[in-house]
């Protein structure tokens, strides 16, 4: 997203109070696009309208919509345009309501291929009587398709609705927990099933021509979402058994063929397939009811019958109908009651007001006092060859497993504005019921201070909130798939404390959550009691499990995030810490994917406890549980010395003194670590996590690299070179 947003520029047209925004093309060939956004008023506006389109400025730095900068004054909206990093569109209009009138405010936003075109349509909107007219032609266009389909109002309601699971995958017209983790498998199992798995499917089972009421019904919804360009496979599944009479199948066949679904339609929208159960593998069946967003059984009665029953079931599954739920805005958290002495800055080298530099240069030290942010995140890249993970100045971050665009742990985020995290840890005092982070997210109280400390192979973070001081430290080991956090909690008040700590992730196992949310299952190990977490649908790692584990302390857990932040909750209030109630301890498939893992601790009077939290993944489920099971009884101190070690061999290996002392830091140490961990072993950053190797510039990046570490800048020699045998004979 960073990336496709330093193409689009904006401007404003005043005479059409109209804001204007165009992506520059790549190339001569590239298709042009062109967007405008235009406010009409029905009654007395006072004044000119107000514009913005740099997003930053509007939410402001580490807000979002549920909090904006611009809304929480009576500034004028700032009027940027241009190359924006982060585009927008905003229009204020201020109106004037007298008593018993009415005022209406039309907001437009259009879409053309030229400049001119766009004009064209923004000059036929500009008068107070175009949304009546372009309603009612909306109306009449859906009254016309529903006559074509022969469908009624109710009727496409229900195609929405049923939609909506499609397009949500949730687990309420899904196939059961257990067959969804048994019919796990790659995506290519569909394949010799003409079946591509990159649309959502929705399965109809069907045993009997006595049923083929739903199966029309599924034909008419088809060809509704076809005309709303919403792509879908439909699969007819004939599950009654083999003979030689095939009169089902052929009525089905018949049925999707008289039909106009299939005649001279864009197959990018979808088809329609009618299987034989006896002919399908049982692997690929059971691949098939897991991979389906909505399963349907002919038997059980029609489509709204089997909507509403799915949604009733959903309503009062076991672990969810006991969870607070949380609409709009999430709730402020208990606020803090004991409030500490706020800390004594750390003398820094090169302080800039917000960091500087510590240890002789080897940390970067960040304060986040009241109301600081930095201007933009500043992240630390922690990396080994094969695992890492990056995390900003707030907390949170990502993590990834052998390719950091394509094997995600947990999401990526390059949103230099909000910057959501995907990993956190909740404190909750169990006697008073207030909740907080060790870190400034996702939970921050804007009158204390936050410390994050980058070091070299690990960073840490200090707060104290509530009479207690936490210390959270991350990293990961120098050859294994681990990232370590380890949670030392003191307590500052003289009596003791009872404690619960959350450690919660939200599992993506591939490329991007929302392309994996539907595949990933997460269940407990029998042996270790850890979280392992799956997605067989990545083609290239599908064999691979993701773990979570609070040194084996936990006690509760859930795998569903619906449950653990409520309906339309969030990360700031999130109602499994937020609640009274225990989590449910519930894992397994079709849910909305998440590790979160509770431990009680109790803190002595003046006493400190650690608490040590494993995030990692291995090739299999064998190696996973010898990872949890070795780390558990390793000495982390140890683990810690060996990775400080290698970075101070590493980076030690030249010295440069000159009369520039910010020059010295950065050249002893930070500019290589950053050319080893983040360019050659991570391949990611923060703007750009592609995972891949490059040709030039990691060339480039291995010079760097030749005097302290030959072997890495000759294995990318080889890696880059299209005749490897002579690079291999110079």
């Amino acid at each position: 997203p960073a990336f496709s947003k330093l193409f689009v520029e904006t401007e404003y047209l005043p005479e059409l109070g109209a804001l204007v925004a165009t992506r520059r093309k790549r190339g001569p060939e590239d298709p042009g696009i062109w967007a405008a956004h235009l406010s009409v008023v029905e009654g007395e506006a006072d004044g000119v309208p107000q514009f913005e389109t740099d997003r930053a400025r509007f939410l402001g730095r580490g807000q979002d919509v549920h909090s904006p900068a611009a809304m929480a004054s009576d500034r004028r909206l700032s009027g940027t345009v241009g190359t924006v990093l982060d585009p927008i569109f905003a229009l204020r209009r201020r109106i004037r309501v007298a008593p018993g009138a009415v005022v209406r405010v039309a907001f437009w936003t259009m879409v053309a291929p030229t400049r001119e075109a766009l004009l064209d349509i923004m000059d036929k909107q500009r008068d107070a009587g175009a949304f009546a007219r372009a309603a009612t032609l909306a109306w009449t266009q859906a009254q016309v398709q529903m006559h074509h389909l022969r469908i009624n109002p109710g009727v496409a309601a229900l195609f929405q609705r049923l939609a909506g699971h499609l397009v949500h995958a949730t687990p309420a017209m899904r196939a059961s927990s257990e067959m969804i983790c048994r019919g796990g498998g790659a995506q290519s199992g569909l394949w010799p099933l003409a079946i591509s798995g990159d649309l959502p499917i929705l399965v109809l089972r069907i045993d009997e021509t006595d049923h083929l009421g739903v199966a029309r019904e599924l034909l008419r919804a088809f060809e509704y979402w076809r005309a709303k360009q919403l792509a879908v496979d439909i699969v007819f599944l004939n599950t009654r058994q083999a003979s030689y009479v095939q009169d089902l199948q052929e009525t089905l066949e018949a049925l999707v063929r008289s039909s106009r679904v299939q005649q001279g339609a864009d197959p990018r929208l979808g088809r329609i397939h009618v299987l034989r159960a006896d002919l399908v593998s049982t692997e690929a069946r059971a691949l098939l009811m897991g991979a389906a967003r909505v399963v349907l059984l002919a038997r059980r009665g029609s489509l709204v019958d089997q909507i509403n029953r799915g949604s009733q079931v959903a309503i009062a599954a076991p672990g969810r109908a006991h969870r607070p739920l949380l609409a709009g805005p999430a709730r402020t958290v208990a606020p803090a009651q004991t409030q500490t002495p706020p800390q004594a800055a750390p003398a820094l080298e090169l302080f800039n007001g917000l960091g500087g530099f510590d240890q002789d240069g080897r940390e970067y030290v960040t304060i986040l006092g009241p109301g600081q942010s930095t201007p933009a995140p500043w992240i630390n890249v922690v990396a080994n060859p094969a695992f890492g993970f990056h995390v900003p100045t707030e907390g949170g971050g990502f993590t990834w497993a052998v390719n950091s665009r394509e094997n995600q742990v947990t999401p990526w985020s390059n949103d230099p504005v909000s910057n959501r995290p995907g990993e956190a840890f909740y404190l909750r005092d169990e006697e008073t019921g207030a909740v907080w982070t060790p870190t400034a997210l996702p939970i921050r109280d804007p009158a204390l201070t936050y410390v994050a400390r980058h070091g070299r192979g690990y960073s840490r973070f200090e707060h104290e909130a509530q009479g207690i001081r936490a210390e959270l430290t991350q990293s990961v080991p120098l050859g294994d798939s681990i990232k370590i956090s380890r949670l030392v909690l003191s307590n500052l008040s003289g009596r003791a404390r009872q404690i619960s700590v959350t450690a919660y992730v939200e599992w993506v196992l591939g490329p991007s959550r929302s392309a994996t949310l539907p595949f990933v299952t997460t269940a407990i190990d029998a042996e270790t009691g850890a979280m392992f977490a799956r997605n067989p649908w990545n083609i290239p790692f599908g064999s691979r499990v993701a773990f979570l584990d609070l040194r084996g302390g936990q006690t509760e857990w859930t795998g569903d995030r619906r449950e653990f932040l409520g309906r339309n909750g969030a990360l700031t209030a999130p109602a499994g810490v937020v609640g009274a109630a225990p989590l449910s301890n519930t894992v397994g498939g079709g849910l909305d994917p998440c590790g979160a893992m509770r431990k009680q601790v109790t803190l002595p009077a003046r006493g400190s406890v650690e608490i040590v939290c494993f995030l990692g993944q291995a090739d299999d489920a064998t190696a996973a549980r010898g990872l949890v099971t070795r780390y558990r009884a390793a000495d982390l101190d140890a683990v810690a010395a060996e990775v400080a070690v290698h970075w101070s061999d590493v980076l030690g290996r030249i010295q440069v003194r000159t009369p520039d002392r910010p020059m010295d830091i950065m050249l002893n140490g930070w500019l290589l670590y950053q050319a080893l961990a983040c360019r050659v072993w991570a391949r990611a950053g923060f703007y750009q996590a592609s995972g891949a190797y490059g040709f030039r510039d990691q060339l480039q990046d291995g010079m760097a690299l030749v005097a302290s570490r030959p072997a890495e800048t000759r294995a990318h020699l080889l890696r880059a070179a299209p005749f490897r045998d002579q690079v291999r004979r110079v």
